[in-house]
């Protein structure tokens, strides 16, 4: 069985995908309400709930094959306000980075260390925050290689995430884990563009990792529908008029569509600043009926919070995404259990790593490269 270390855990995602024949030795979040659910669903006794920053290598027991850190990644979107890894959540890379050196020095050090967080990372300041992460990985002992993976290859949700895999220098890599170059869909322009701007080292060092590509997805978001939610209402008449009538034309056009095809069709729904005709910042509800959700993000104001819609000839139904769907489309079973307020759940499975995509990456990247490393690794906590 190998072990893993769980850093930012949230509600535990990256520990439902890894799976059964994983051991978690240690896992870390500061948010107490994440950390009720964690402890709800997994128990209390590989977690600390602190910062961080306050961590010591001391309070990491065992030596894992695998440290994950999905760190925050409030600075480093492109809806944020910039701060890259100088920022107050995701320069908290730092303080983990200073575990995994300290790692290192005990002679405890990861043979594989994954980094999961936004697109944004590629391009956050000019290149510049992702060259740092692959400099301090690179110095740090480790070769870097990193993949951008959509959950809608595996879930009807938009869900583009930023894989850095970094395995230790000694640990051999298998030859069929490594492409010849960048290949699609995995190393999406914006990543190689990324590459190119690395020092000499980080580019000496890197990795192409090849990666299958997933069986075709077969269930669209109407089978992640909940007939009857518990913790979301059916909008008004009026307050679905109101909806439509923050549509641009070309929205608007979709619906009407969507209406002439005479059958039920669910679609998803998203309240956006976008600038009019005159440069005014106006409020816009954008719609999409392409059977897969928008992507999950954390709730800051309603405006961030996804709208269900269904359409059934000129029957036109609105509400919120409920708690369970956000769940679902995360790759989370209905058995997982969820906190009773609504808000939380959404700020729980928005932050979240989606299931699939870890296993897939488990099953196609890391388990082939641990299992053919001739480290002797223990995982007795």
């Amino acid at each position: 069985m190998r072990g893993f270390y769980e850093f930012f855990a949230g509600g535990g995602m990256v520990r439902a995908g890894l799976g059964a024949e994983w051991k978690c030795l240690f896992s870390n979040d500061f948010d107490h309400k994440k950390s009720r659910i964690y402890k709800d669903n997994w128990g209390d006794r590989e977690l600390k709930t602190v910062d961080v920053n306050t961590l010591t290598t001391a309070e990491i027991p065992g030596t894992a094959q695998l440290a994950w850190a999905s760190f925050p990644c409030q600075d480093l979107s492109l809806a944020g306000a910039g701060a890259g890894l100088k920022g107050d959540r995701s320069g908290t890379f730092w303080p983990f980075w200073r575990l995994m050196k300290g790692l290192t020095a005990e002679d405890r050090a990861p043979q594989l260390i994954v980094l999961e967080n936004v697109c944004g990372t590629l391009n956050s300041h000019d290149g510049k925050d992702f060259a740092a992460i692959c400099d301090a990985v690179e110095e740090g002992g480790y070769s870097v290689g990193a993949l951008v993976v959509d959950a809608s290859q595996f879930l009807p949700q938009s869900r583009p995430r930023l894989f850095i895999v970094c395995p230790r220098k000694d640990v051999e890599i298998p030859m069929s884990l490594v492409a010849p170059g960048p290949e699609d869909p995995w190393h999406r322009s914006t990543l190689r563009f990324a590459f190119r701007k690395l020092s000499p080292k980080a580019r000496r060092n890197w990795i192409w990792w090849s990666l299958p590509v997933p069986p075709r997805r077969r269930k669209s978001l109407a089978d992640f529908i909940e007939k009857d939610p518990r913790d979301v209402d059916w909008f008004s008449d009026e307050e679905t008029e109101n909806l439509i009538s923050m549509m641009s034309d070309r929205n608007r056009e979709k619906l009407e569509e969507a209406k002439r095809r005479n059958r039920e069709i669910v679609g998803g729904l998203y309240r956006r600043t976008r600038s009019d005709e005159y440069g005014r910042k106006v409020q816009r509800a954008e719609i999409r009926f392409d059977d897969v959700s928008g992507c999950l993000r954390t709730p800051a104001g309603g405006s961030s919070r996804q709208v269900i819609i269904i359409v059934k000839g000129e029957s036109v139904k609105a509400r919120l995404i409920s708690g369970r769907e956000t769940a679902r489309l995360m790759g989370l079973p209905d058995a997982y259990k969820l906190p009773e307020n609504y808000n939380e759940t959404y700020h729980l499975t928005g932050d979240g790593v989606v299931v699939p995509v870890v296993r897939h990456l488990a099953a196609n990247i890391f388990e082939p490269l641990l299992d053919a490393a001739s480290s002797g690794t223990t995982i007795a906590a």
